[in-house]
């Protein structure tokens, strides 16, 4: 399986993000991508190759112009301001406050993200362009034909929606490459969430379509982070209803209810017709992951990606979390591997 990775991910290196009510070093870090890397290599999963450069055209085609504009300047405005340590936001719109954008660093910082676990750096938007990129080149391999494809991207992607960045990401990889794919000749695409955590983000972006189904399996937002967001009540709205399904799942979940889970959520993709498949390939799911609550061994990991090999489908790898970082590259990789074997 050919993988896509750039060094460019290393730009994006936080010192703090707000956690447990204190300031701790983000979990979200370089070493993650690198230890991942070290297991595509190890194993021998196959080529490994730089991104192309795409430019923003496929970005704006998910993500709103203002938003992109904010991402761009943000550290440059917050330099401006007299300050060089990271960006982090002050407070956050909220019910019956007044939704406008306002003009200084810090009202934007707050207008354009949801959480304070996303610092934003010197290198926030030359890394988040290189993680798109990333998704792009591995979208691009697939359409020429290629059975599976890793996009090793970082920084994540999962949790940035059309105008706001948090969870650790700032541009949503898999959204980008899943409507890149649409727009190059897939007239469905599928996109399943096997990260621990909701992908609101990819969920909002296709919430009222039907060419993009989207499934997620993630800890009950009643007890889990991004919290407002993935009930199974959620099934989209207008032209899309249907073509959004969550399987919220309570913290103590091992892998045989889990995998019921990703069983359903296999049938309702084959239901739908995709002619291509986007997979968000969290490992937070692992039992020793230190912000995450299922319990999910690694040889958990090969069957997962057996059956995902199983939908018969082009598929488009994108990584995101997973934060036991030693273990990472083992349980990303074994996905990778269970897939190549049953393909």
């Amino acid at each position: 399986m050919l993988t896509i990775y750039s060094e460019e991910h290393r730009y994006q290196d936080g010192k703090a993000e707000l956690i447990d009510g204190q300031l701790l070093p983000p979990f979200e870090m370089p070493r993650r991508a690198e230890m991942v890397l070290e297991r595509v290599r190890a194993v021998g999963l196959g080529d490994i190759l730089a991104p192309q450069d795409f430019g923003l055209a496929p970005l704006e085609a998910v993500h709103d112009a203002r938003y992109l504009a904010f991402l761009a300047a943000a550290w440059g405005d917050w330099v401006k301001s007299g300050r060089e340590h990271d960006a982090l936001p002050l407070n956050w719109q909220i019910r019956g406050m007044r939704a406008l954008e306002p003009e200084s660093i810090d009202g934007k910082l707050s207008y354009f993200s949801f959480d304070a676990g996303t610092p934003i750096m010197s290198g926030t938007w030359r890394a988040a362009q290189a993680s798109a990129n990333v998704a792009l080149t591995g979208a691009a391999r697939v359409k020429e034909g290629a059975r599976g494809v890793f996009s090793l991207c970082r920084p994540p992607g999962h949790h940035a929606a059309e105008d706001y960045y948090g969870g650790y990401c700032f541009l949503n990889n898999a959204a980008i490459a899943a409507q890149w794919l649409r727009d190059h000749g897939a007239a469905k695409v599928a996109l399943l969430d096997i990260d621990y955590h909701h992908g609101n983000g990819t969920q909002s972006i296709f919430y009222d379509r039907p060419d993009v189904f989207f499934a997620s399996l993630h800890g009950h937002p009643k007890q889990e982070f991004p919290f407002f967001l993935g009930y199974e009540d959620e099934t989209g709205e207008g032209s899309g209803e249907g073509a959004n399904a969550n399987f919220p799942l309570e913290w103590g979940t091992g892998f045989e209810r889990w995998f019921g889970a990703l069983q359903e959520a296999a049938r309702r993709i084959r239901t739908f017709g995709a002619e291509a498949l986007v997979i968000s390939l969290g490992v937070d799911t692992y039992k020793d992951d230190p912000i995450s609550h299922f319990t999910l061994d690694s040889d958990d990991y090969l069957q997962i990606g057996r059956t995902i090999a199983g939908l018969g489908l082009p598929t488009l790898f994108v990584m995101e979390g997973g934060y036991a970082v030693e273990e990472i590259g083992v349980n990303a990789v074994n996905v990778l591997t269970g897939f190549e074997e049953a393909s």
